[in-house]
């Protein structure tokens, strides 16, 4: 077994950082690019991650770690979701087995795991930002450090993309931005024509000869700067026109090459290494396929993202026996909305690049038409869903509710003001698991609470769910938030007929007479066995239950009897404490004169890490374990 192990990582094995990359030569690249193709299949096989991602970009991740000087120069991914082959050649190969495990490495670059991450990457569209400000502080401090953006073509729909290209135009810098294009093509490929143009274009002769004219000419006073630039323009519109291809980077002055193969690891090595010390911002673009080098990835789309457990002989997905499971809070929405669609002809369906995930693609197979997948465009969803409510039609917008913090400007401005009729759906609320800090929901209840004019919900499972559906789509609701945690509810019954609850209304699941225990959302679950377990264990104590399923309004009525009747309060909630619901029971306790003792749980105020829910919730204290100490 070991000596297979060793023949089939033969150079892997001994690549332990990218400087014993770099001391192998040229033409064992492809070697290399084979064993770490095939270590990414085998470990996400059996520990389950984001897969075809990383995949797509093994030739790339080679390359760039083989050219450029890491960890002193700077290689800023996009995302993350492609990072993986980054994390096995930069020192974390035996480490890789814990990935997404609690107190594992984690799920995606972070400067705090490793010098060669050179900044978090969770969200979308922020690499060619920081690519930019980095660069920037290096000049300012006289280091001639290289910058690199690597951003795939998804993550190009991001408007913070444009505002980073927008800056990188303007200001001077040498940063080199990759486009990893695995799906769209920005520019017509024309064959022979345009491998040769590329050529030319990456030509160490043409380039020295571009510029050093250039310098010249503005030297001996021929042309101003600004002249300059604009004989650069019309080289870039020239060859524009020779090769009939036009794109938006040549036309914002940022040099652009390619496209290339990026599977095509020598030809890459080659190319960055001619265009590594060329002056000012360039743009490669290169052609990959997702999956690349695993067929059922490359064939199966969005499925392979991230799949689970697979055999990676056979690529035969392993899934769990889910007979008589309950579904999915995703499903549920996703069913409930087309149900709600079927009888309301204005409501549309909206996501930011996520059908699958939120299962908004139950309603765009059914009603294509009325569902629309904006890319990774939050705050446009937002807007764009404002656009569509102010005539008429009645927008369910369906946002992961950490991507949500991206709209939020969107919410209050776009929507809340004019008390605008958007439901928006916020899925992935509280923890998340895996995917950790940058995914976790922890902080909707508290950004959203001070909004005007805004309704937000929370129900503790899946028939509460279609009941705050149906009831957001009635006239007059206005601007309506209602979020659901990731994973699946308590009801393998879900499909109960739905109803109207009140807005602003709660309600009293249990009577009791020595603490009352205020909930939102499906933690109240967890409070309702914690409470039954200290009760069976302390004869003669009991707890009141409270759903509050509003955090605004709040529900009054519900709060002035809990002032009257108890001195012992404890809310608990999947949130930041700082500014949820316990903050929000405080304060109305503080306005109308009442003084009880309040025990506040929910997630600290700190950034919560990686692993399994139930790890992070006991972590937090918001298991049943948990409640029980609060309520002791």
């Amino acid at each position: 077994m070991e000596e297979t192990n060793q023949s089939t990582y033969a150079l892997l094995e001994h690549i332990h950082l990218p400087k014993d990359l770099r001391a192998l030569p040229l033409e064992q690249l492809p070697q290399v690019c084979e064993e770490l193709r095939k270590d990414i299949i085998a470990e996400v096989a059996d520990n389950p991650g984001h897969f075809a991602s990383s995949l797509g970009v093994v030739e790339l991740t080679v390359a760039l770690h083989y050219v450029y000087d890491t960890p002193y120069d700077r290689i800023v991914w996009d995302v993350g979701h492609q990072a993986y082959g980054h994390k096995i050649l930069t020192g974390r190969r035996e480490a890789f087995r814990t990935n997404r495990h609690f107190h594992g490495i984690k799920p995606f670059p972070s400067p705090e795991e490793s010098p060669y991450d050179a900044f978090t990457a969770g969200h979308a569209s922020n690499s060619i930002s920081v690519a930019l400000g980095l660069a920037l502080a290096a000049k300012s401090k006289g280091e001639r450090r290289n910058v690199v953006a690597v951003i795939g073509d998804g993550s190009m729909s991001g408007g913070l993309a444009y505002e980073g290209l927008n800056n990188a135009a303007n200001t001077p810098n040498d940063v080199l931005i990759i486009l990893n294009d695995n799906n769209m093509s920005i520019d017509r490929s024309v064959g022979g024509m345009k491998n040769l143009l590329h050529r030319l274009q990456t030509s160490s002769t043409y380039n020295r000869w571009r510029d050093r004219t250039a310098r010249k000419m503005v030297s001996w006073g021929w042309m101003s700067e600004e002249r300059k630039n604009s004989i650069i323009r019309f080289n870039n519109s020239l060859k524009s026109m020779i090769n009939h291809q036009q794109n938006i980077f040549e036309g914002m002055n940022i040099r652009y090459f390619g496209p290339t193969d990026g599977h095509d690891v020598i030809e890459l090595v080659r190319t960055l290494r001619i265009i590594k010390d060329m002056r000012g911002p360039k743009l490669l673009h290169i052609h990959t396929i997702k999956g690349k080098g695993f067929k059922p990835a490359e064939k199966g789309g969005a499925i392979w993202h991230a799949p689970g457990k697979f055999d990676p002989l056979t690529g035969e997905l392993i899934k769990c026996d889910e007979t008589g499971l309950p579904p999915k809070f995703q499903d549920v929405f996703g069913h409930t909305l087309l149900e709600l669609a079927r009888a309301n002809e204005n409501i549309v369906g909206v996501t930011p690049a996520m059908p699958t995930g939120c299962s908004l693609n139950i309603m765009m197979d059914a009603m294509p038409d009325r569902a629309y997948d904006v890319g990774i465009a939050e705050g446009h969803a937002v807007t764009f869903s404002a656009g569509m409510a102010k005539d008429g039609l009645l927008p369910f917008c369906n946002i992961y509710s950490s991507f949500a913090q991206r709209a939020f400007d969107n919410i209050i401005h776009d929507v809340c003001i004019s008390k605008l009729h958007v439901v928006l759906c916020l899925d992935r609320a509280g923890l998340v698991g895996e995917d950790g800090p940058t995914h976790h929901g922890a902080f909707d209840l508290a950004y959203l609470r001070p909004i005007p004019n805004l309704i937000v919900a929370s129900p503790m499972d899946e028939h509460e769910l279609r009941h705050l559906m149906y009831t957001a789509q009635l006239k007059d609701c206005g601007p309506f938030v209602i979020r659901y945690p990731r994973g699946r509810g308590s009801n393998a019954d879900w499909q109960c007929p739905m109803q109207e609850i009140p807005i602003g209304r709660g309600r009293r699941l249990k009577d009791g007479q020595d603490v009352a225990v205020l909930t939102i959302g499906p933690l109240g679950l967890a409070a309702a066995e914690a409470i039954r377990q200290v009760e069976a264990e302390r004869p003669g104590f009991t707890v009141a239950h409270y759903d509050m399923r509003f955090l605004k309004p709040l529900d009054e009525r519900l709060l002035t009897e809990v002032a009257a009747c108890f001195r012992r309060i404890v809310t608990l909630e999947d949130g930041v404490r700082t500014g949820g619901l316990g903050s929000a029971v405080l304060e109305w306790m503080a306005d109308h004169g009442a003084a009880p003792r309040v025990v506040r749980l929910g997630l600290p105020d700190q950034f919560v890490e990686h692993g399994s829910i139930q790890e992070l919730h006991h972590l937090c204290g918001i298991d049943v374990e948990g409640i029980k100490k609060a309520l002791l």
